[in-house]
């Protein structure tokens, strides 16, 4: 099926990169409009409600919000090959947990490194998008002003003095062990990009590859991952396929075992006050994008954070991957689970299904 898609976005927006490269691999025709006051006041405010990018105008018309959603919809209906979401049971399930990791852990590091050190490149950007018809003074100014909500998101993130030195040790010690990993593979699952791989340019681009200050710390010190964010974000499709009978690169397991000890802990806190606040909700009520307060732990740094519920949304995708495994794919799963400190998840489950009604989050 060939059409044209509408990408309403921009080049400084963490999600917008992964929809962006996504759609590139894929290889269907799609525009780009920056994400202008215009377009919010006349598409994104009228169908979402929210102010929110990227949002994907499909061409029958429809609009779609969320990027694991725009994916989704490319991939039902133009049914090419190979798909995005790996077909083996092993590799789809790493796939989702990498998805949960790079969408809602990540975006910590990218955060902190955007608004501590590239705050006045950050505002002159935001300015640029929304009034592109003003002098670039004029547009610092409005940038600063719409800059602050997402400066704002910070304290809810756990970014905080006493997170902050945990939180970069945590991110050296990602970029070194992506960049072993990118030593002997091309991308995250094998020679060719996948779900984890367009999740990945999220906070890897935009934040933290293009933001000027991060950019160059990358360059410097993991070269291999910024080579590998400029092929991924530019959609190349690899010279491969992934890796042969549905296997695992042992390469990954230290970034897995990161993931653990750093975000699960974080998420079974927040399922905990789902678990008292859905015991009184009805089917279909929408979930507060915050259920009170959690304490993080990234590299022996803690700090007071918000209970996001959004995450819950990827974590039930990686619980409904493990699921739907066969006994074999099963076994194979928690080996590497043990081996990475996730033996938990085996287990741990929502106390109520999560969907998605109007362009939010709510009980099933």
């Amino acid at each position: 099926m060939t059409s044209t898609y509408t990408l309403y976005g921009a080049e400084v927006s963490y999600y917008t990169g992964k929809a962006r490269a996504y759609l590139r691999w894929r290889g269907v025709p799609f525009v780009e409009e920056g994400a202008t006051q215009a377009v919010y006041r006349e598409i994104i405010l009228p169908t979402v409600g929210w102010p929110v990018i990227p949002v994907l105008k499909s061409p029958d018309g429809s609009i779609i919000q969320d990027t694991a959603d725009i994916i989704d919809y490319v991939e039902a209906r133009e049914k090419l090959q190979p798909p995005a979401v790996p077909d083996g049971p092993l590799q789809r399930f790493v796939a989702q947990l990498l998805h949960l990791y790079a969408d809602e852990w990540l975006v910590i590091p990218a955060m902190h490194y955007r608004w501590n050190f590239n705050e006045d490149f950050a505002y002159a950007e935001f300015g640029a998008l929304s009034a592109p018809q003003l002098s670039r003074t004029e547009q610092y100014e409005v940038g600063k002003k719409n800059g602050q909500r997402f400066k704002g998101a910070l304290p809810p993130l756990g970014i905080t003095p006493d997170t902050v030195p945990g939180i970069e040790r945590s991110y050296e010690g990602f970029l070194a062990d992506f960049s072993r990993h990118l030593a002997e593979h091309r991308f995250l699952l094998g020679a060719r990009p996948c779900l984890a791989d367009f999740a990945f340019i999220g906070p890897l681009y935009a934040h933290l590859l293009r933001d000027p200050a991060s950019g160059e710390f990358m360059r410097r010190n993991a070269p291999r991952v910024a080579d590998w964010v400029g092929r991924t974000h530019s959609g190349q499709k690899g010279s491969g396929d992934l890796l042969a009978d549905d296997a695992i690169a042992p390469t990954l397991e230290p970034i897995l075992a990161r993931q653990m000890q750093e975000q699960f802990p974080a998420l079974v806190d927040t399922v905990q006050l789902l678990t008292e606040w859905a015991a009184t909700a009805s089917s279909g009520a929408h979930v507060p994008r915050g259920l009170g307060e959690i304490w993080i732990d990234i590299e022996g740094a803690r700090g007071p954070a918000q209970a996001r519920t959004f995450p819950l949304l990827r974590l039930q995708a990686v619980t409904d991957a493990y699921d739907a495994m066969d006994a074999s794919a099963k076994a194979r799963a928690d080996v590497l689970l043990e081996r990475v400190y996730g033996e938990p998840l085996k287990a741990f489950r929502l106390p109520r299904r999560l969907t998605r009604t109007n362009y939010r989050l709510a009980l099933a």
